[in-house]
Protein backbone atom coordinates (compact mmCIF):
# COMPACT_ATOMS: atom_id res chain seq x y z
CA UNK A 1 0.00 0.00 0.00
CA UNK A 2 1.83 3.01 -1.33
CA UNK A 3 -0.14 5.62 0.61
CA UNK A 4 0.62 4.03 3.97
CA UNK A 5 4.31 3.72 3.08
CA UNK A 6 4.38 7.39 2.07
CA UNK A 7 2.88 8.41 5.40
CA UNK A 8 5.40 6.36 7.38
CA UNK A 9 7.79 9.31 7.31
CA UNK A 10 7.09 12.02 9.94
CA UNK A 11 8.03 14.86 7.57
CA UNK A 12 5.54 13.64 4.98
CA UNK A 13 2.85 13.24 7.64
CA UNK A 14 3.48 16.84 8.69
CA UNK A 15 3.26 18.00 5.07
CA UNK A 16 -0.12 16.26 4.78
CA UNK A 17 -1.26 17.93 8.02
CA UNK A 18 -0.21 21.34 6.70
CA UNK A 19 -1.97 20.76 3.39
CA UNK A 20 -5.07 19.67 5.27
CA UNK A 21 -5.19 23.19 6.70
CA UNK A 22 -4.83 24.85 3.29
CA UNK A 23 -3.13 24.52 -0.09
CA UNK A 24 0.46 25.80 -0.13
CA UNK A 25 3.37 26.36 -2.45
CA UNK A 26 6.46 24.23 -2.02
CA UNK A 27 8.24 27.35 -0.75
CA UNK A 28 5.66 27.79 1.99
CA UNK A 29 6.16 24.18 2.99
CA UNK A 30 9.95 24.60 3.07
CA UNK A 31 9.51 27.45 5.57
CA UNK A 32 7.85 25.04 8.00
CA UNK A 33 10.83 22.66 8.19
CA UNK A 34 14.52 22.69 9.03
CA UNK A 35 15.40 20.82 5.84
CA UNK A 36 16.40 21.94 2.38
CA UNK A 37 14.04 22.78 -0.46
CA UNK A 38 15.27 19.74 -2.45
CA UNK A 39 14.44 17.50 0.52
CA UNK A 40 10.88 18.87 0.69
CA UNK A 41 10.64 18.44 -3.08
CA UNK A 42 11.57 14.77 -2.68
CA UNK A 43 8.95 14.32 0.04
CA UNK A 44 6.35 15.96 -2.20
CA UNK A 45 7.33 13.60 -5.03
CA UNK A 46 6.74 10.59 -2.80
CA UNK A 47 3.35 11.97 -1.74
CA UNK A 48 2.42 12.67 -5.38
CA UNK A 49 3.48 9.18 -6.48
CA UNK A 50 1.31 7.76 -3.71
CA UNK A 51 -1.59 9.83 -5.02
CA UNK A 52 -1.95 11.82 -1.80
CA UNK A 53 -0.88 15.21 -3.16
CA UNK A 54 -1.54 16.97 -6.45
CA UNK A 55 0.15 20.02 -7.91
CA UNK A 56 -1.60 22.70 -9.94
CA UNK A 57 -0.19 25.72 -11.69
CA UNK A 58 -1.36 29.19 -10.75
CA UNK A 59 0.66 31.63 -12.79
CA UNK A 60 4.28 31.07 -11.86
CA UNK A 61 3.38 29.24 -8.66
CA UNK A 62 2.91 25.52 -8.24
CA UNK A 63 0.31 24.94 -5.58
CA UNK A 64 0.39 21.73 -3.56
CA UNK A 65 -2.94 20.32 -2.41
CA UNK A 66 -4.25 17.12 -0.90
CA UNK A 67 -5.87 14.70 -3.30
CA UNK A 68 -8.95 13.36 -1.48
CA UNK A 69 -9.18 10.42 -3.90
CA UNK A 70 -5.67 9.40 -2.90
CA UNK A 71 -6.86 8.65 0.60
CA UNK A 72 -9.48 6.12 -0.58
CA UNK A 73 -7.04 3.20 -0.48
CA UNK A 74 -5.96 4.15 3.03
CA UNK A 75 -9.54 4.59 4.18
CA UNK A 76 -10.52 1.18 2.78
CA UNK A 77 -7.61 -0.43 4.63
CA UNK A 78 -8.59 1.30 7.86
CA UNK A 79 -12.20 0.14 7.46
CA UNK A 80 -11.07 -3.47 6.98
CA UNK A 81 -8.80 -3.22 10.01
CA UNK A 82 -11.53 -1.69 12.16
CA UNK A 83 -13.97 -4.46 11.17
CA UNK A 84 -11.38 -7.10 11.98
CA UNK A 85 -10.76 -5.70 15.46
CA UNK A 86 -14.43 -5.01 16.07
CA UNK A 87 -15.24 -8.66 15.37
CA UNK A 88 -12.41 -9.85 17.60
CA UNK A 89 -13.38 -7.55 20.45
CA UNK A 90 -17.03 -8.60 20.17
CA UNK A 91 -15.94 -12.26 20.42
CA UNK A 92 -13.76 -11.45 23.44
CA UNK A 93 -16.67 -9.67 25.12
CA UNK A 94 -18.94 -12.69 24.57
CA UNK A 95 -16.28 -15.01 25.99
CA UNK A 96 -15.75 -12.84 29.06
CA UNK A 97 -19.48 -12.69 29.73
CA UNK A 98 -19.69 -16.47 29.44
CA UNK A 99 -16.80 -16.83 31.90
CA UNK A 100 -18.48 -14.39 34.31
CA UNK A 101 -21.73 -16.37 34.11
CA UNK A 102 -19.88 -19.64 34.75
CA UNK A 103 -18.07 -18.14 37.73
CA UNK A 104 -21.36 -16.80 39.15
CA UNK A 105 -22.99 -20.23 38.82
CA UNK A 106 -20.00 -21.88 40.52
CA UNK A 107 -20.14 -19.39 43.40
CA UNK A 108 -23.87 -19.94 43.75
CA UNK A 109 -23.44 -23.75 43.93
CA UNK A 110 -20.67 -23.36 46.56
CA UNK A 111 -22.83 -21.22 48.82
Amino acid sequence: MQSLAALADPTRRRIVELLAERDRTAGELVEEFDVSAPAISQHLNVLREAGLVVTRAEGRNRIQALNPDGFDELEAWLDRTRRFWSQRLDALERELRTEDERAARTRKKSS
